[in-house]
């Protein structure tokens, strides 16, 4: 017997689908809703502002690995923080792409600016990190 066969169809989920209106945090205070592209920004903020691994409220796939890249050389914390961003950040259902990154270094700060392609328009989101 299929055990899924008695599952009804329309509680069977194949694919996990982002919430698009959430609770919008500003100045440290939940103030009022956002939904489509400002909600979509905040959570990419949140995730990118939030360690992997680190709280065992998130599962171990949602954060970004940064603390691991201080002390390592510039050119390849560029390299990396690139990929942990897109690795991030394209496990949202709504995002499409993640493009056009441009760093910056300042003293022990590297700036990253990069673009964000959703199904709701673009974005440019900035990270910056200590190495």
């Amino acid at each position: 017997m299929n055990p899924i066969a008695s599952i009804p169809a329309d509680l069977i989920i194949l694919e996990r689908e982002e919430t698009n209106t959430t609770y919008k945090i500003a100045d440290n205070k939940i103030q009022g809703k956002v939904d489509g592209l400002e909600a979509l920004q905040q959570a990419i903020y949140k995730v990118l502002n939030t360690e992997k691994y680190e709280y065992p409220v998130y599962s171990f796939s949602y954060g970004i690995e940064l603390e691991s890249l201080i002390g390592k050389e510039i050119a390849y914390v560029k390299v990396e923080l690139k990929r942990r961003i897109r690795e991030c950040l394209l496990q949202d259902s709504r995002i499409k792409s993640v493009d056009n990154f441009i760093f910056d270094v300042s003293g022990d700060n590297l700036s990253c600016v990069f673009d964000v392609t959703s199904i709701y328009g673009e974005t440019t989101i900035s990270k910056e990190v200590n190495v």
